[in-house]
C-alpha cells in the first residue's frame, strides 16, 4: 500500500492531534464513575458515541493520507517544452468565414486542441490580445485550464473598440518567454500566433523580433478568408454568449453594409519573420502542420513509466458517511425527547 497525502503528514497530524486529545479526554471522563453514582447503560451511552467520534477522526485521517494500491504502469511521454499561444481577441476572430459560416475562434480553439495533443506533458501559457495584451494563463500543465479558458473567450465589445495592433502583445510575449528560460534554461520554448493579421490602429504594428533569441520553434497561424466574413456585435452583457454573439443579433455595419473582415496575409507572413517561425494559413478542410518539439526535449520519463494508483480513500469516506449518520440520529433522538419533555412540563 501506497499513501499520496493531500497534505503533509506532519501537518495533518498537527492538526488531528489536539482534537483527537479532546476527544480522548471527554471519553477517560464519561467511563470515569461519579462518587455516589453507580456505572450503567446510562453512562456507556455518551462513551459510546465519543469511541464513535474517533473513529471518525481516524476515517478523516486516513482519507486525508490517500491510501492506494499500486496497480501497474504506462509509458508516458513528456515534452520538456514551454509553449506559449498569443491569441487574437479583437471583434475579427469571430469573423464568420471559417468552415462554412462558422466563426474564427472556432477554427482556433480546435488548433489549439490539436497543439495540446501534439506535445503532451508540456507546459502551456495563453496570452489574448485586443485593444491591450493579457495573460490569461500562466505556464502550468493544466491543458484542462488552458481549454477551458479558451472556451469562455469571447471578443473585445463591439461599442468600446477603438482599433487594436496586432503586434500590441509583443513585449508581453517577451516577458514571458524571458521568465520561463531565467527560470526553466534547461527548457526549449514554442511558440504559436493564432489571428488574422488586420491591424485597424492607425500605427504600424510592433515587431515580435525581440522575442526571437528566446524562441526554438513554433508558427503563425492565419485565419479568415480575401473574401471576408461578417462579425456579429458583441457587447459583454450579462447572458453574453461565448460564439460572439454576446447576447446581441445584429452585426457591425460600416456605411450601411455588414462590415467585413478580411485576413491579411502580409502581416501574418512579417511576424512569423520576426519570430523566426514558419506561416500557415488555415482552413477547415485542411490538417494543422505542427512542428516537431526539439529534439534534445522530447523523452520518456527517468523511470520510463508512471505507477497507475487504485484509489483507498473511498472507504474511509464511507466509513465517515455512516458514522456522520449515527451522530445525527442520535441527535435527532435527543432533540425530540427534549421536546417531548417539555411538552409535558407545559402541560403540567
Amino acid at each position: 500500500m501506497i499513501f499520496q497525502p493531500v497534505l503533509n503528514v506532519f501537518l495533518l497530524v498537527l492538526l488531528f492531534a489536539p482534537v483527537v486529545f479532546l476527544a480522548g479526554w471527554m471519553l477517560v471522563k464519561c467511563l470515569r464513575p461519579v462518587a455516589g453514582a453507580s456505572a450503567g447503560p446510562a453512562a456507556g451511552a455518551p462513551a459510546l458515541m465519543w469511541v464513535l467520534r474517533l473513529l471518525m477522526l481516524l476515517a478523516c485521517f486516513m482519507m486525508l493520507l490517500r491510501p492506494g494500491i499500486p496497480g501497474g504502469a504506462t509509458q508516458t511521454l513528456a515534452t520538456e517544452t514551454d509553449i506559449v499561444i498569443v491569441v487574437d481577441t479583437t471583434a475579427s476572430i469571430v469573423a464568420e468565414d471559417w468552415d462554412d459560416g462558422q466563426q474564427r475562434l472556432d477554427g482556433v480553439r480546435q488548433d489549439v486542441q490539436s497543439i495540446v495533443d501534439e506535445y503532451p506533458g508540456a507546459r502551456f501559457a495563453l496570452i489574448t490580445f485586443d485593444a491591450s495584451a493579457e495573460l490569461r494563463l500562466p505556464l502550468t500543465t493544466d491543458t484542462t485550464a488552458l481549454i477551458s479558458s479558451l472556451e469562455i473567450l469571447h471578443p473585445e465589445v463591439t461599442s468600446q473598440s477603438r482599433g487594436s495592433s496586432i503586434g500590441i502583445a509583443n513585449r508581453m510575449l517577451k516577458e514571458t518567454l524571458a521568465s520561463a528560460a531565467e527560470s526553466a534554461s534547461d527548457r526549449s520554448r514554442m511558440v504559436f500566433y493564432l489571428g488574422d493579421g488586420e491591424q485597424t490602429d492607425s500605427r504600424d504594428p510592433e515587431s515580435f523580433a525581440g522575442s526571437a533569441q528566446y524562441i526554438d520553434a513554433g508558427s503563425v497561424l492565419g485565419y479568415g478568408t480575401s473574401e471576408g466574413g461578417p462579425m456579429k456585435i458583441t457587447t459583454g452583457g450579462f447572458g453574453s454568449s461565448t460564439d460572439g454573439s454576446a447576447g446581441a443579433d445584429g452585426y457591425i455595419e460600416y456605411e450601411g453594409q455588414p462590415a467585413m473582415s478580411v485576413i491579411d496575409d502580409a502581416n501574418l507572413q512579417t511576424i512569423a519573420g520576426d519570430l523566426g517561425v514558419s506561416y500557415q494559413l488555415r482552413s477547415a478542410d485542411t490538417a494543422i502542420e505542427l512542428p516537431e518539439a526539439p529534439t534534445a526535449t522530447k523523452n520518456y520519463t527517468e523511470s520510463g513509466s508512471v505507477g497507475n494508483v487504485i484509489e483507498l480513500y473511498w472507504i474511509f469516506a464511507l466509513v465517515m458517511v455512516a458514522l456522520l449518520g449515527v451522530e445525527l440520529a442520535r441527535a435527532t433522538m435527543l432533540i425530540t425527547q427534549m421536546r417531548g419533555l417539555a411538552i409535558r412540563r407545559g402541560g403540567a
